[in-house]
């Protein structure tokens, strides 16, 4: 079984800077595309950044230059450095991961950004 399990969010102010954490473990022998996806109170969930396992990077216009995806292969596990964070960006942020041969898409339970102003 597979977990994809997130940390390092909190509580942080307007300007601020956040790094979350995305590990996954169990039985995995390749993990594809790794990803971060952000929910707002009444909103839709939305694409925050991807990056494959080659390390191509894929961001939401509103997070461009100022959030950075990267992963680490060896430790199966990806980051999201937040900076210069806005009220706008508070949400539940979720970790998404492609594994395996067939792609089984699996999502972490999320972890809670919240940006006072």
């Amino acid at each position: 079984q597979v977990q994809l399990v997130e940390s390092g969010g909190g509580l942080v102010q307007v300007g601020g800077s956040l790094r979350l954490s995305c590990a996954a473990s169990g039985s995995i022998f390749s993990i594809n595309s790794m990803g971060w996806y952000r929910q707002a109170p009444g909103k839709q969930r939305e694409l925050v950044a991807t990056i494959t396992s080659g390390g191509s990077t894929k961001y939401a216009d509103s997070v461009k230059g100022r959030f950075t995806i990267s992963r680490d292969n060896a430790e199966n596990t990806a980051y999201l450095q937040m900076n210069s964070l806005k009220p706008e960006d508070t949400a539940v942020y979720y970790c998404n991961a492609y594994i395996g041969a067939y792609e089984m898409n699996y999502w972490g339970k999320g972890t809670l950004v919240n940006v006072s102003s």
